[in-house]
């Protein structure tokens, strides 16, 4: 390992990249590109992180006091999820949560369906997602990964539904009462804009 200079990478002596942007941040944008070079495309490293993406449900997401007292333990486990990069990834905490503290609270199952989305979005090209019970509205970055002809059709077929808010945002207009609600619409729209794997 010193050999190979892990000693220094890991210790005081850091230097170059790593020492700019910190050694996890350095380790999950090595991990961006790689993910992307597997996949077959050119590492987007001008792109932020998905840590950038916003959710907003419109409702509380969060692991409350009440449900787990420890803040130590708390803040292990937003880690935990915020490290989360597959719904798989998610779905197996959630397991393990209600093993080891019960139930979930709302709060909570929101704060999972919050991750979930950004796990979708990153997929995307998505920047931001606000919902509430009267509907949804989804900004995309610059190259979003969607397919523009399905999304032309879409808007025309079901106007009443689907709206363009100028170049980089669709809106969803219908009453989405409940989270879950807002959740399968969003995913359920993604879907049909979807570029077909080759």
């Amino acid at each position: 390992m010193e050999i190979r200079g892990a000693g220094e990478i890991l210790g005081d002596d850091q230097s170059g990249q790593i020492a700019e942007v910190g050694f996890s941040m350095y380790i999950e944008m090595l991990e961006q590109a790689i993910k992307a070079i597997e996949r077959g495309d050119t590492p987007a490293l001008e792109e932020p992180l998905d840590m950038s993406i916003e959710v907003d449900l419109g409702l509380p997401a969060l692991i409350p006091a009440s449900y787990l007292g420890d803040i130590n333990a708390r803040l292990t486990l937003y880690k935990r999820i915020g490290f989360c990069r597959e719904k798989s990834e998610l779905h197996e905490l959630q397991i393990e949560m209600i093993d080891r503290f019960g139930l979930l609270p709302d709060e909570t199952k929101t704060l999972f369906l919050v991750t979930e989305l950004k796990i979708l979005a990153k997929t995307y090209g998505i920047l931001k997602i606000t919902a509430n019970d009267k509907g949804a509205r989804i900004l995309f970055n610059k190259t979003p990964k969607i397919d523009p002809g399905k999304l032309i059709l879409l808007i025309q077929s079901e106007h009443q539904r689907y709206q363009l808010d100028g170049q980089d945002v669709i809106k969803i207009k219908m009453p989405l009462p409940q989270v879950e609600t807002r959740v399968m619409a969003i995913d359920k729209l993604l879907q049909k804009i979807a570029v077909d794997e080759e």
